[in-house]
């Protein structure tokens, strides 16, 4: 169960990319089947069954002791349970994600996040009753036990949660209901977008491919596959509908019951970010769409000698580009080139997913589409997942989800309670290595063309990182609102959809019949609703970051893996103070975007060059 079978793994032995690698994780558990996996969850279930027994009802009688009876010791083994369970769902989900059209994959899924569900079920008190202590109560342990006081940064970010908690027992009801409600529907998502197949010339293909061929050289081959992923799409569009609504409506009744003011404050307050700090970031790119998505697709349908381009043309290369694939030892020495030039200690830290086998690299039917870092847990190690085809943005997502490793690798010295660094600040790292591996590969660019190739790859994977993923937050906010009022029909959720891209894309893009289905695929929508801005977060703060990097004369390095390790202990304005900035500064967004621009100008120089 844990590693692919032998014919798959063939399959990865290909002639143009190299061997592909395929994770190990028999570093989490040898088998869902084996003795090490069932004690686990067996001494999980009953080390929270005594946990509850200990502790139930009597965290303020503890508040006041030290050692093995005070609340730093009941902190230590909550955490100790909660990274034995994050171990077991984490095999469970990587399982399952790397084969998910395996039935048994599938049952193990479930059944683990069921049994997870059912022991948290016993743990669920003791953050809620943490809450219930007065702010006198918490100061007093957290100056009198040290052991409690090593947690203070968790404690401080629970007490935000105080304003929004309900009762043990309506908590628990939310909690277990999850598995029929947002669960459910997320698995029946991933389902479904793992069945659909789309045919084009004759030839069934899975997601991942068929999107892949939307920046094909050749206009036909990106039409084509075009018309093919909207014709099913649009086949599926009654589920996909089913989802988004059962999803808002579900965000709906958790903020209303928990007390949320508007419909994305409880992402915001997850993320430890300030509503106001979001929406000046939200009215900053959207007032900068002009400036760079409008203006750049303007420039690029005259490249392709075009009026205006089609949707299908967006992410199409230059007329002048070298069509290359890219071998992975290569892709491999390119992101460990780019990260040894900033960092030996960063390469070093990323090399060991490669010569430990932490990445999971080729296509196959059933694995999860996209790219992604699991953090795992503290006591484990990060998993990265890519679906690598050699294309020159396969080998930028490898640095960026590499960057992401890094990231959960310098965390987890925090622990399982203080790794998790919030959305906001959690792109920094991935981000920060894509700009590495550009700037280090455009360094070495001496050639006009493939200059100007470069540049415009970056601008439009800057477009969809910042302003399409804006635009997807403007989408979620108008469906999220509108549920509101009732259940959302396809031809309305498709004309929230169509209304958002036409703004953020601009007139030199045709968003031709077909597109209004596009929506259905973005799995962001249905895992974790409003998480999307983060990428927008993240980008223009790091373009922020790395103009103070390119202009600091040493010490960046040593902050920059300060603010790494930090994990979730410190706030973003804590963070990025050692470098001068400050999110909540309504100038800091305009310096992240005006990167952007400035490379949008140097194409326009050499356009005219």
């Amino acid at each position: 169960m844990t590693r692919a079978p032998a014919e798959t793994a063939a399959q990865a032995d290909d002639n143009t990319l190299g061997t592909l690698p395929l994770w190990d994780l028999t570093h989490l558990y040898p088998g869902a089947d084996s003795p090490a996996f069932k004690s686990a969850f067996d001494g999980a279930a009953s080390a929270a069954r005594d946990f509850a027994a200990r502790f139930r009802g009597k965290l303020a009688e503890a508040a006041g002791k030290t050692g093995d009876d005070g609340l730093g010791a009941a902190v230590e083994e909550y955490e100790a349970i909660g990274d034995t369970l994050g171990r077991l769902g984490s095999f469970a989900g990587l399982s399952y994600y790397a084969n998910a059209a395996d039935p048994v994959l599938r049952k193990l899924y479930g059944d683990t996040s069921a049994r997870i569900t059912e022991i948290y079920a016993d743990l669920l008190f003791f953050e809620l009753e943490l809450n219930r202590l007065s702010e006198e109560e918490i100061e007093k342990a957290l100056a009198a036990d040290a052991r409690f006081a090593h947690y203070r940064p968790w404690v401080l970010d629970l007490r935000k949660e105080k304003p929004h908690q309900l009762d043990d027992r309506t908590e628990q009801l939310f909690m277990e209901k999850s598995m029929t409600g947002s669960q459910a529907f997320n698995r029946l998502f991933d389902q479904t977008m793992d069945a659909m197949r789309f045919t084009i010339d004759g030839e069934e293909m899975p997601l991942e491919k068929a999107l892949n061929m939307l920046s094909d050289v050749k206009e036909p081959v990106r039409r084509k596959a075009a018309e093919a992923l909207a014709t099913t799409f649009k086949v599926n569009l009654p589920t996909f509908s089913l989802i988004m609504n059962t999803i808002a409506k579900d965000t709906e009744i958790n903020g209303r019951w928990h007390a949320f003011e508007d419909i994305a404050d409880s992402r915001h307050l997850s993320n430890r970010v300030e509503r106001d700090v979001v929406d000046a970031l939200t009215e900053a790119v959207r007032d900068a769409y002009p400036r760079l998505s409008h203006r750049y697709y303007a420039m690029k349908a005259k490249w392709l000698g075009m009026d205006q381009m089609n949707y299908w043309d967006r992410n199409a290369p230059l007329p002048e580009t070298v069509e290359r694939t890219i071998p992975w030892d290569e892709a491999k020495d390119t992101v460990l080139s780019a990260y040894g030039a900033f960092s030996p200690d960063m390469a070093d830290i990323a090399r060991r997913f490669f010569d430990e086998n932490w990445i999971d690299a080729p296509i196959r039917p059933g694995k999860r589409t996209g790219a992604f870092a699991h953090p795992t847990v503290p006591s484990a190690h990060p998993y990265v997942l890519v679906n690598y085809l050699g294309k020159p943005r396969d080998v930028m997502t490898l640095a960026h989800e590499l960057g992401h490793g890094v990231h959960q690798v310098l965390a987890a010295k925090q622990g399982a309670l203080m790794c998790s660094t919030p959305l906001t600040l959690a792109e920094t790292a991935s981000v920060f290595g894509e700009m590495l591996t550009f700037r280090a590969l455009l360094a070495k660019t001496t050639d006009k063309a493939t200059r100007k190739a470069m540049l415009a790859q970056k601008v439009e994977d800057m477009i969809n990182t910042v302003v399409r993923q804006i635009a997807f937050y403007q989408f979620e906010r108008k469906v999220h609102t509108a549920r509101r009022e009732g259940e959302l029909t396809e031809d309305q959720i498709n004309e929230m959809w169509m209304s958002v891209q036409a703004e953020s894309l601009g007139p030199a893009i045709k968003l031709a019949d077909g597109y209004e289905t596009y929506w259905s695929y973005v799995p962001h929508f249905i895992h974790s609703p409003f998480y999307v801005y983060a990428y927008a977060f993240g980008d223009c703060l790091v373009n922020s970051l790395y103009a103070v990097y390119q202009n600091a004369e040493s010490g960046f390095q040593d902050k920059y893996f300060d603010m790494l390790t930090a994990g979730g202990t410190k706030h973003h304005s804590e963070l990025l103070k050692p470098f001068g900035l400050d999110a909540s500064d309504p100038a800091f967004w305009g310096k992240g975007l005006s990167m952007i621009e400035g490379l949008i100008d140097e194409l326009e120089a050499l356009d005219k060059g």
